[in-house]
């Protein structure tokens, strides 16, 4: 799994544009399999484990709504930033993205994660 974990993460901050972080956590126990960051002042763990709660909050809601959904994936604008929040399919874990936003195009994130989480879906 290691291994599956450091290409994801050499792929997207190689190019992913604006990559400020990155990290993969587990949902059920808040661990992070594994992160980095390009900036020492942004902490993509403690990011992540305050997001967690953000996943955790919209699996609720989805449930008590009883939607038959799965999330995607959530996105949060900020001013000078773009985090994405992308949910496995199997619930089991998530990964944390921050961008430049001055730098990222969304469409363009979005589609190089989905191109490069394909062999991390498969290894957790």
């Amino acid at each position: 799994m290691n291994d599956v974990l450091n290409t994801f993460i050499e792929n997207i901050k190689a190019n992913a544009p604006g990559f400020i972080a990155v990290s993969v956590t587990e949902i059920e126990s808040g661990v992070a399999y594994d992160s980095y960051t390009a900036d020492e002042n942004f902490d993509p763990n403690l990011a992540s484990a305050y997001n967690l709660e953000v996943v955790k909050a919209k699996l609720k809601a989805i449930e008590a709504l009883g939607l038959k959904e799965e999330i995607e994936d959530i996105t949060i604008t900020l001013k000078g930033q773009i985090h994405i929040i992308n949910i496995a399919p199997s619930k089991a874990y998530f990964i944390y993205l921050a961008v430049d936003s001055s730098q990222a195009n969304m469409g363009i994130t979005k589609a190089l994660l989905n191109k490069y989480k394909k062999e991390l879906n498969e290894a957790i």
